[in-house]
């Protein structure tokens, strides 16, 4: 298992390399010049090539990036183009924002997901099961900011209930975790029921009913713990895409989160600030990934066994 953790970790390397590199050569592709876009339209040259140099712009494009790897891994990555703020500091005022709202959504998909998935599969073929699969497919559909929108209009703008931007309240993250968490419930509770239906129907599950035992018993005991691999697969993936893919909910709502600074950065070319943001993405991503392989080791021990062999 240790071995196996530090191959994963090595990767992880790689894989930041490869995404920092790919980042730095699409920014420096797109048309434009953030330094014209910070100055005004009638700067003099010699102001624009002075502000160029001060920032490094000036140097050719390897020694940019190699300098950006360099402070990269001594946790430095530069600062904002406009607001001469570090970036791991903007990160890290901006973070607690956006793990806030991720682990708020992933407590409504994951608790309504699962247990609506696992009531769906007991109650097969009824009109509640029929119920539960329309609503998957719709919630699954319907985009992020259309629901987002739709929420502000009921329940913030007629009802009045919950703010519809900003961070004025704790209520606040009500409709942001419910707009981000529609579509990751709906795929948990297909999963769990699709899994919980697959593990119904083996012969140990009507052995344990046989032996006399509680339905509750035999439903979490037997049945949702051996159904819990591939719910375990989504449920790891979609943290990962929680935390960091709630751009567009943070943007709609204006929560000061690290989304929302995100597409700030994309819209004005801040290379650095850019840099930081898909830095934190993917090593979220990875990591997330890896801590799903290491939980597979925990439930099912056949897998641990694979990978001591």
């Amino acid at each position: 298992m240790a071995a196996y953790i530090a191959k994963r970790l090595c990767q992880t390397i790689f894989v930041l390399w490869g995404v920092s590199l790919v980042t730095f050569l699409l920014m420096n592709v797109v048309p434009g010049d953030p330094v014209l876009l910070m100055l005004e339209k009638r700067a003099k040259p010699e102001a624009v090539e002075r502000i160029r140099h001060e920032m490094g712009l000036d140097k050719p494009g390897a020694v940019q990036y190699m300098n950006f790897v360099r402070n990269a891994i001594k946790l430095d990555l530069g600062r904002s183009y406009f607001t001469r703020e570090p970036v791991m500091t903007a990160l890290s005022r901006r973070f607690g924002v956006t793990v806030r709202l991720a682990l708020s959504a992933y407590a409504i998909a994951m608790i309504l997901g699962i247990s609506v998935g696992v009531l769906s599969a007991l109650q097969r073929g009824r009109a509640f099961d029929s119920l539960v699969r329309g609503g998957a497919v719709l919630g699954i559909s319907a985009p992020v900011f259309w629901v987002a929108i739709i929420l502000q209009m009921i329940f913030g703008l007629r009802l009045g209930w919950f703010p519809i931007s900003g961070l004025r309240s704790p209520g606040s993250f009500v409709l942001p975790a419910i707009a981000l968490g529609v579509r990751y419930m709906a795929s948990i509770s297909r999963v769990t029921r699709t899994s919980m239906l697959e593990v119904t129907g083996q012969d140990y599950i009507r052995t344990a009913r046989a032996k006399g035992l509680a339905e509750r018993v035999v439903v979490l005991k037997h049945a949702l713990k051996n159904a819990l691999i591939p719910i375990i697969t989504l449920a790891g993936t979609e943290l990962g895409d929680l935390l960091t893919g709630s751009m567009l909910t943070e943007w709609v709502f204006a929560l000061p989160g690290i989304g929302k600074l995100m597409v700030d950065s994309i819209l004005t070319r801040d290379l650095p600030m850019l840099q930081g943001t898909v830095l934190y993405v993917a090593v979220v991503f990875v990591l997330s990934n890896l801590a799903v392989d290491i939980s597979y080791a925990f439930i099912d021990p056949r897998i641990r066994y694979a990978k001591t062999d």
